[in-house]
C-alpha cells in the first residue's frame, strides 16, 4: 500500500465517484483505476461495489476508510518533521567531551553554534576520556570531543589543535628562573590529580614516569576546578591541559610552562566511523571543525 494508492482510494470514498476523485487529485480515469486496482491486490480483496450507476464502499473499504485520514495526516506530518530536520529548522545533537575540554572551550563553540542554528538542542555529557570513546562506539551518543585515542577502531578521529600541558602552582610559589618549570621540581611537591580512571591522569603519570619523575600524589579529586582551588590554597601543585589556564586563573592559581616532561596530545572530534551523523551533528562539526584559533574561545581572564 503506497500513499499515491491511499490518497486515490479516499479521494473516491469520501466522493463516491471516480469522476470526481479524478478531478480532485488531477488524475486521468485510467490512472485512477489502476491505483484503486493495485491496492486492492495489495490488501487482498474489493474495496468498493461498484456498477454502471454507482460506487459505494464495500465493508472492508468503510474499515479502511475509517483509519485512512489518520494514516495520510501521521505521513504528513512525518515529512514535514523530516523536512524541517534537513532544513535544520528541528533537531538535537548527543555529545560527549572531557570536563576539563566541557568546562573551559566548548560554551563558546556551542555560542557560535547557537547564533547560526537556534533551533537545534544540543545534550552535552562531561564524562571522562574513556567514557566518551565508550559513549561514541556505543552509540550513545553521536559526536565525542576527547584527546586523541591510542586506537582508532570503528572510530574517526578529526584534530583541532595540539594542546600543551601546564604546571599548576599556589599563587604565591616563587616563580622559575628559567622559563619553563622542570618536571622534578612539580613531582618533589604534594602533587594534587585527578581521581582514575582519568585519562589526563594517566597521560601525565605516563609522561613524568618516562622522564624518570616519581609523583607523589597527596590528593585526588574529580574535576579540575576542584583541582585549581585546591592549589590556590596552597596544599599542592598540579599539571592540567593547557586549555584550562585561564580557569586555573580565575581560581586564584598560577600556571607556568612545563619542560621534562613536555606534554602534548592532539584533541578533537571523534565519530563512529560506520554511523552516518545527523544533518543536525552535520552543522555541529562543521562549527566545530571550523574554528581555526580554539586560544581564542578561552574565557577571558580576570584582570
Amino acid at each position: 500500500m503506497t500513499v499515491k494508492q491511499l490518497r486515490a482510494f479516499l479521494a473516491v470514498a469520501q466522493t463516491l465517484s471516480f469522476v470526481q476523485a479524478c478531478e480532485r487529485l488531477h488524475l486521468s480515469q485510467p490512472a485512477l483505476s489502476l491505483a484503486i486496482k493495485a491496492l486492492e491486490e495489495s490488501l487482498g480483496g474489493a474495496l468498493f461495489v461498484r456498477n454502471s450507476r454507482s460506487v459505494r464502499l464495500s465493508a472492508e473499504g468503510e474499515v479502511l476508510a475509517a483509519i485512512a485520514p489518520r494514516l495520510l495526516a501521521d505521513w504528513d506530518d512525518a515529512r514535514d518533521l523530516l523536512r524541517q530536520h534537513f532544513a535544520l529548522d528541528v533537531g538535537r545533537v548527543t555529545l560527549a567531551a572531557i570536563p576539563s575540554f566541557a568546562g573551559n572551550l566548548l560554551p563558546r563553540a556551542l555560542a557560535r553554534f547557537v547564533e547560526r542554528h537556534p533551533r537545534i538542542d544540543v545534550a552535552v555529557h562531561d564524562v571522562v576520556n574513556e567514557q566518551v570513546l565508550e559513549m561514541v562506539l556505543d552509540g550513545r551518543v553521536e559526536l565525542g570531543i576527547a584527546f586523541e585515542p591510542d586506537h582508532l577502531e570503528r572510530l574517526r578521529f578529526t584534530p583541532f589543535y595540539t594542546d600543551r600541558f601546564v604546571g599548576v602552582v599556589p599563587p604565591g610559589a616563587r616563580a622559575p628562573r628559567r622559563a619553563a618549570l622542570h618536571g622534578r621540581e612539580l613531582a618533589a611537591q604534594r602533587f594534587i590529580a585527578l581521581q582514575r580512571p582519568s585519562g589526563v591522569r594517566a597521560l601525565i603519570e605516563r609522561a613524568f614516569a618516562d622522564a624518570g619523575a616519581e609523583l607523589t600524589v597527596a590528593f585526588e579529586c574529580h574535576q579540575l576546578a576542584t583541582v585549581g582551588r585546591m592549589v590556590a590554597q596552597g596544599l599542592g601543585v598540579s599539571v592540567v591541559p593547557g586549555f584550562c589556564v585561564p580557569q586555573m586563573r580565575e581560581l586564584g592559581a598560577r600556571c607556568v610552562a612545563l619542560a621534562q616532561p613536555s606534554i602534548e596530545r592532539r584533541i578533537g572530534l571523534l565519530q563512529r566511523v560506520e554511523r552516518a551523523p545527523s544533518r543536525a551533528a552535520q552543522a555541529l562539526c562543521e562549527v566545530l571543525l571550523g574554528i581555526a584559533d580554539w586560544d581564542a574561545l578561552s574565557p577571558p581572564r580576570r584582570r
